[in-house]
């Protein structure tokens, strides 16, 4: 059997034009009479080598691609053997676009996408030579992701409105939607300033009353100050308001207005009111104070269960009064501010405020009606260390303010 090797005693090739790399029985890949190349019957494998053959590079024959038949001088990259017909201009990595199974190009959006420019809106509909432009249909040059690669004379020409003496930014996609299938003005993004709600406007002109667009300013004031200063319910100007109008408007018309930065005064619970004058003097929104009792003190006055007054109540309403009406009063406080029924000694052990709070004054209270079946003469000789003892409620009160012993 002849293998593919060197004589041993010689420095030519020994019966194969194969290379040194091959050791394989010749009739392991021929028949023994031509030497021709038996096909599937052959013990090599192609893909033994990292080079599987499919689809077109199954049925080349071998000297396409080995022309001086030294298997180990054929390069495995598609470049040496394949000539570059887009003469570089798109690499020579032939994989990136095309497979073994033709040349056709069917991933090109996908392509785009890869290459940061996602070919949406007319772009999809595009012929590739209408950007690719070339001495040859074949190259396909990089060009850039900036609009203005290819739409400068678009933006030069323009003239409703005229791009270049607004001084508008040559970034198309500021303002046009690179997905919309034309340049119209509806197809605008407008970020800088949303065209959304009372704004939903499609006529440039309405607000841009030059063709110098960066004279129109963001502020609501300059195309709303007639507005501002007409307005007499309430007077704006007078009372002092700001100008910026988005504060309170935030609705599709002027009315109702809305105040969200209300932050003096949350207008929530109880107080969620949408009608100023139901607290301010419309004549002058600044006479007024965010102390309850500016607007409660007839509430404060004429509660008698209990009675506010005569119990000494702080007036500060939202130390009780924290729901959404008057009859959802909380004592939350009172073990902060005045003795411990929430915790300690006394906790869950009364019912009603009326247990200790005797009459409508809530400033007085009883401890010695609770305990009275505590001995008043063992009370005494428990404390007879105690200089002035005296068995009353205030007595206890002052020398137990936690209600412990």
């Amino acid at each position: 059997m002849w293998l593919l090797t060197y004589s041993e005693d010689s420095s030519v090739l020994a019966q194969t034009p194969h290379g040194t790399s091959l050791s394989i029985a010749c009739e392991d890949c021929h028949n023994t009479s031509g030497w021709e190349y038996i096909g599937e019957g052959a013990v090599f494998k192609h893909n033994d080598v990292g080079f599987d053959l499919v689809d077109g590079h199954s049925y080349v024959d071998c000297k396409k691609c080995h022309s001086s038949l030294v298997f180990e001088e054929a390069e495995s990259d598609c470049i040496s053997c394949h000539t570059d017909v887009h003469s570089m201009s798109v690499g020579d990595d032939c994989v990136r676009c095309h497979d073994e199974r033709n040349w056709l190009v069917n991933n090109i959006p996908e392509l785009h996408e890869m290459n940061g420019f996602p070919l949406l809106g007319q772009h999809k509909l595009a012929y590739c030579s209408e950007c690719h432009k070339s001495e040859s249909q074949l190259r396909w040059d990089w060009l850039g992701n900036d609009c203005i690669s290819c739409h400068l004379d678009d933006f030069m020409t323009t003239i409703s409105p005229n791009h270049q003496l607004s001084d508008f930014s040559q970034e198309c996609a500021d303002c046009h939607s690179p997905g919309a299938e034309s340049w119209a003005g509806a197809e605008n993004f407008h970020m800088f300033f949303p065209l959304e709600g009372k704004h939903d406007i499609h006529d440039c002109a309405e607000c841009h009353l030059s063709e110098d667009y960066d004279s129109a300013s963001p502020e609501c004031v300059s195309c709303h100050m007639d507005d501002f200063l007409v307005t007499t319910s309430p007077n704006h100007e007078d009372l002092g308001f700001g100008t910026d109008c988005a504060k309170c408007h935030l609705g599709d018309d002027w009315e109702p207005a809305l105040f969200p930065d209300h932050d003096m005064f949350p207008l929530v619970g109880k107080h969620d009111i949408q009608d100023c004058a139901a607290c301010h003097d419309v004549t002058d929104y600044s006479n007024i104070s965010s102390e309850c009792i500016f607007c409660h003190q007839d509430d404060f006055n004429n509660t008698d269960s209990p009675n506010h007054v005569e119990s000494g109540f702080n007036e500060e309403c939202v130390l009780c009064h924290t729901g959404d009406t008057w009859d959802e009063a909380s004592y939350d406080l009172h073990d902060d501010l005045f003795f411990p029924i929430f915790s300690g000694e006394h906790e869950d052990e009364w019912d009603s405020c009326n247990e200790c709070h005797l009459g409508p004054d809530y400033s007085t209270f009883s401890c010695i009606d609770c305990h009275e079946h505590d001995n008043p003469s063992r009370l005494a000789q428990d404390h007879r260390d105690e200089d002035d003892y005296v068995y009353e409620s205030e007595a206890c009160y002052s020398c137990h303010p936690d209600g412990e012993e």
